[in-house]
């Protein structure tokens, strides 16, 4: 899957255009992006790092600032109703940690890497906890770079096995 969301994207975009815009996608996020600009771009760890990183976090302030007045204007359309609430639902039961310590739990949710745990989820979860939103952007960027080194070490960790 990686591969073919690169190879789209990459068929109008140069690769470093394409890998912020992998990483800056939900779910697939900065866990995507790094491995994809490592193996498929060939990029050095700093560039691709780099990339992924500043993609991944691009979408945050606007998501902190925007997600209240986004999701309750598509909320009142059935399709958009029940993705939000299957999201927000799905981030509630998965952010004890960030209900229990609040911007440490934040830093802890986004940056171990499982799916759905990522940036945007980091959102939600400091959305619907009420996190201020300077510790929130905070929070999640801390996690996202030390994500960013735990999937990095493990793509040029497998890279070197294989």
């Amino acid at each position: 899957m990686r591969e073919s969301i690169a190879a789209f994207f990459n068929s109008f975009l140069p690769p470093e255009i394409t890998t912020l815009v992998i990483a800056a996608m939900p779910i697939v996020e900065l866990r995507g992006a790094l491995p994809t600009a490592l193996v498929v771009f060939g990029f050095s760890f700093p560039k691709a790092y780099t990339l992924s990183v500043v993609g991944n976090l691009l979408p945050v302030a606007p998501l902190l600032l925007f997600l209240d007045h986004i999701s309750s204007r598509l909320m009142r359309f059935g399709v958009f109703k029940r993705f939000f609430d299957w999201w927000f639902a799905r981030t509630r039961r998965h952010s004890a940690l960030v209900e229990k310590y609040e911007v440490l739990g934040l830093i802890l949710f986004v940056a171990v890497p499982l799916p759905m745990t990522g940036a945007w989820s980091g959102c939600v979860a400091a959305y619907l906890l009420g996190i201020k939103f300077v510790h929130a952007v905070s929070a999640i960027a801390l996690g996202v770079l030390i994500a960013g080194l735990i999937v990095g070490s493990a793509s040029v960790g497998a890279l070197k096995f294989f």
